[in-house]
Parts: structure tokens; C-alpha cells; sequence
């Protein structure tokens, strides 16, 4: 993958957040509480959960659970969540153990290890172990 650095060219620094629609926001929020040990807050009204950077990185990303009438949508788009993780094998067992529905192929590439779920709402969601090096 190539990149150029052009000062005077703006650009996306990276993830800020995912905002996902649920029927019940609160009950998928407990669902990524229960499964995924997401740190969940109220946001007053939506659900979710803040991920700090690394310590020498300023700032946080997030994950959002909004009504599924929730106008921040509109025109309405379809998603799949991808999360980033230490031991995929690991949480793919942990997952399996608590009776959520995880896929059986389980993808290692030069690019990480991926393994998909389904959440408590139906939603397919890949789980990313990113490379050693």
C-alpha cells in the first residue's frame, strides 16, 4: 500500500467512531458488554463504549448504539463490524463457550487473523488480530 505525505492535503487520521442502528440499543450494549468486554456507558439516550489511544496518542475512538429511528443515519447504510484484537483464537473460543454463533473459518494472512461472530442483534461482525510485526 503506498501513501504520499502532501502537507497541504487534508486527510483521515483514522477510526472515530462506529454508530450502529439496533431495535434495542440498550440490550445490544449488554450484549457487547457481555461477549466483546466492551466498557459500556450512557451516552444519554444511545449506548456505547470509548476505546482510549495508546498512551503517546491523544484522544479516543468509539462505539455507538443508536435507535434504529435514529436520524444520524439517513439515508440508512448497511454495516459490518470489524474490531481489533490481541488473541483471536482466544476470544473466537471464549465466544463459542457462551453459545454465540461464530463462524468455523478462521482467515491468516500477512494482513492478521480474522474470524467472524454474529451479535445480539444478527449483526456480522469480523474480529482482527493484526500481524506480530
Amino acid at each position: 500500500m503506498t501513501t504520499t505525505n502532501n502537507p497541504t492535503k487534508h486527510k483521515v487520521l483514522g477510526l472515530g467512531g462506529i454508530f450502529v442502528r439496533a431495535r434495542d440499543p440498550k440490550a445490544l450494549a449488554d450484549w457487547y458488554q457481555e461477549h466483546l468486554g466492551f466498557d459500556v456507558c450512557d451516552f444519554g439516550g444511545p449506548y456505547g463504549a470509548i476505546f482510549p489511544f495508546a498512551e503517546r496518542e491523544l484522544g479516543y475512538q468509539l462505539w455507538t448504539a443508536f435507535p434504529t429511528d435514529s436520524k444520524k443515519f439517513d439515508p440508512a447504510q448497511a454495516q459490518m463490524l470489524n474490531f481489533r484484537v490481541a488473541d483471536l483464537d482466544g476470544l473466537l473460543a471464549q465466544l463459542r463457550a457462551a453459545g454465540v454463533t461464530v463462524d468455523e473459518k478462521v482467515e491468516r494472512s500477512e494482513y492478521g487473523n480474522f474470524g467472524w461472530c454474529v451479535d445480539g442483534e444478527g449483526n456480522k461482525v469480523e474480529l482482527w488480530q493484526p500481524p506480530a510485526d
